[in-house]
């Protein structure tokens, strides 16, 4: 979990918009797009692991994946959550 002070804080290094932490629902269906092998990072890698904890931006665009209590507040590193067009 985020610390509460950090998280008050942070915001996405693109928009400048603040972040949030990812609501469980949406972690259950990133998890499974991951599972399914459709989900890649912003420097195009695959994801095969399952995102445990994440932040979103305001505008629910982008997840930052939290690993072991730390943001990982980087666009190579952030999962876009735009729907496909």
């Amino acid at each position: 979990m985020v610390d509460p002070e950090l998280l008050a804080i942070l915001v996405c290094p693109e928009s400048h918009q603040p972040v949030a932490p990812a609501a469980p629902r949406l972690l259950s269906r990133l998890n499974a797009e991951i599972a399914a092998g459709r989900i890649v990072n912003g420097s195009g890698r695959p994801l095969t692991e399952p995102v445990a904890e994440g932040l979103v931006r305001e505008d629910g665009r982008r997840l930052y994946p939290v690993q072991g209590g730390i943001p990982i507040m980087l666009l190579d590193e952030a999962i876009d959550l735009s729907p496909s067009s």
